[in-house]
């Protein structure tokens, strides 16, 4: 790993443990074990650092969960493989904990790939479940709800410290979807 992927690899710990303005620069540094020299080359300085950072952890949270809503099955179950996929689950996740960072929030640009993931994902998982979903309901609104249980079950999950509340969630949100989803359409 390079100097710029150790970087913007320990950005992304950092931020998701942190936060945004726990993340120093100097922090970062003597994480991914690089010179001020070697930060300021790459980047212009923290915002930029942690754009790329931001990015990358978007890129690498649609690719998992792309891995199951793309998988086989039918609709049903590539939505279950994706809400059972292993997690850590009292870390919260990596997107979700950044759109409760009010500097991350404050700032258009960070905003952006928070933004544009939850989005992505909202759409994705509209088109898995549109797929086979009862007619009378809308795939768009199912889908806000299953993001919305998972990003809720993540901070019920760290409140309690336990994963429990978040494998209630997930289970709750599979057992109201069940009914609705008729895989032999």
């Amino acid at each position: 790993m390079d100097t710029r992927d150790r970087l913007v690899r320990s950005t992304q710990e950092l931020l998701w443990r942190r936060g945004y303005v726990g993340t120093s620069p100097k922090a970062i540094q003597q994480h991914a074990e690089a010179g001020q020299g070697s930060m300021y080359h790459h980047f212009d300085g923290k915002p930029a650092l942690a754009l790329e950072a931001l990015r990358r952890t978007a890129e690498e949270m649609r690719a998992a969960a792309e891995a199951q809503l793309g998988g086989p099955g039918t609709a049903y179950e590539r939505i279950e493989a994706y809400l059972l996929r292993e997690r850590d689950v009292l870390r919260g996740c990596r997107i979700g904990r950044m759109a409760q960072d009010p500097d991350v929030i404050a700032s258009a640009t960070l905003r952006e790939p928070v933004a544009e993931t939850f989005s992505w994902l909202r759409a994705r998982l509209a088109e898995v479940i549109a797929e086979e979903l009862d007619p009378a309901m809308d795939p768009a609104a199912v889908a806000a709800a299953i993001a919305a249980v998972l990003q809720g079950g993540y901070v019920l999950a760290r409140a309690a410290g336990s994963p429990a509340p978040f494998e209630e969630a997930v289970s709750g949100a599979l057992a109201l979807l069940a009914p609705h989803l008729h895989p032999d359409r």
